[in-house]
């Protein structure tokens, strides 16, 4: 079972274009399934609309899936009942520090792998405020030594669950592929430092392994990956200027 999972807070893009047709090429060449998913639990940023021009960019390229697809936004319980479970095993706390806080304690300090400030665990140990709204973090050393393996040490302690939404992609993306069967995580390197926190979670909450593979990045001219946030060309833009689908499966290597 093979899925491509985009979160529908902008265009697609070649990108997009690249992991959706491998994922279905692999699933094709193992007699598998694929399946589409709409990562949308940032509803303040993600639309339905975003994400019905999604479902008609993937069908102008000539992709095929199975119904019903998945919204996250729809699921939120399945989140909290994993995010419940965590806090059970005393591997969450709550925080109140912002990220100028975080950045001013520990912004001169090691980084995670995203290059952002390693958190000093400042709120671990500082239970005071009386705010009702705060993260939750993984206490990465407590969660580490119940599963017996400290592979995601170099994050620290993470936020699972963002005061904002309620919840967080690791979270959402580890339910959701054991709840759809999901035996196979195809994705793009860009997310390949983030395995070991996915694995960590499926260890504590009893979920199955998928295998990973990470593939390369399109990039743009100057060699940075094509984003949404950088302004990269839609596929809607494409096929706007003429732009063919069978040209972009052609540029892509399908």
């Amino acid at each position: 079972m093979f899925r491509f999972a985009p979160s529908p807070n902008g265009h697609l893009h070649l990108g997009h274009a690249y992991s959706a047709l491998l994922n279905v090429q692999l699933a094709a060449e193992q007699n598998g399934r694929f399946l589409l998913r709409m990562e949308d639990i940032d509803m303040a940023r993600c639309t339905r609309s975003l994400a019905r021009d999604a479902l008609e960019d993937l069908a102008w390229l000539g992709l095929a899936w199975e119904e019903p697809v998945r919204f996250q936004s729809e699921h939120m319980a399945d989140y909290q009942a994993a995010q419940d479970a965590l806090m059970t095993m005393g591997v969450l706390y709550p925080c109140w520090c912002s990220r100028r806080e975080i950045d001013a304690r520990c912004g001169h300090g090691p980084r995670d792998p995203d290059h952002q400030p390693l958190y000093d665990g400042h709120c671990r140990s500082n239970q005071r405020s009386t705010d009702p709204q705060y993260a939750l973090r993984l206490d990465m050393a407590r969660a580490a030594a119940l599963a017996g393996n400290d592979a995601a040490r170099s994050w620290g302690d993470i936020i699972l669950v963002r005061k904002d939404i309620g919840t967080s992609y690791h979270v959402a993306v580890v339910v959701d592929d054991a709840l759809q069967g999901v035996t196979d995580v195809v994705r793009g390197k860009d997310l390949e430092a983030a395995t070991c926190i996915h694995l960590l979670l499926q260890h504590l909450l009893g979920l199955s392994h998928p295998r990973y593979r990470h593939h390369e990045l399109i990039t743009d001219l100057s060699g940075l990956k094509l984003s949404k946030s950088a302004g990269s060309r839609s596929l809607r833009s494409l096929r706007d200027a003429g732009i063919t689908a069978a040209e972009i499966r052609a540029e892509l290597g399908f």
